[in-house]
């Protein structure tokens, strides 16, 4: 008869314990790193239909933004004081996670949302160093009509 192989059978390793699925669920996820950002920039853009409030770092890339429109204000209620507060308070909101503390404004346009914006900021606890205008103005004028000819 044939004699019998009998291989040594390797064991499993036993883990200490068994993992919850909370466990298992942080161990496969990578932690996110969170950006800090003391000093940041607040450009705001006030036309007469809307209210745009950005937040940025100091080189520009966006951290936060908001809209009288996506605070839900429809029609001509988005070009109001109120409608450009609700904005700025959402989007400094989402920037105080970044950890803001200070910013400069670069205001934009004509619209009702000019100094709303920058009261609303006073109101958060967000120190303002400085306020620019930036809103453009033309030089020049326009392009005359062309000569009547009868």
């Amino acid at each position: 008869m044939a004699e019998e192989v009998t291989k040594p059978i390797e064991e499993e390793v036993a883990a200490p314990a068994e993992q919850t699925v909370e466990e298992k669920a942080k161990a496969t996820k990578k932690k996110k790193n969170r950006r800090t950002v003391a000093r940041g920039q607040v450009h705001v853009l006030a036309t007469f239909n809307n209210t745009i409030v950005t937040i940025t770092d100091e080189q520009g890339n966006a951290l936060a933004s908001s809209s009288a429109g996506a605070a839900g204000f429809r029609g001509s209620k988005k070009g109001t004081a109120y409608a450009a507060q609700v904005a700025a308070e959402k989007a400094i909101e989402t920037g105080k996670t970044f950890g803001l503390s200070k910013v400069d404004v670069f205001v934009k346009g004509v619209g009702l949302g000019r100094d709303a914006v920058v009261r609303t900021l006073v109101a958060q606890r967000v120190e303002v160093d400085s306020i620019k205008d930036i809103t453009t103005i033309p030089h020049g004028g326009t392009r005359p009509r062309k000569a009547k000819r009868n």
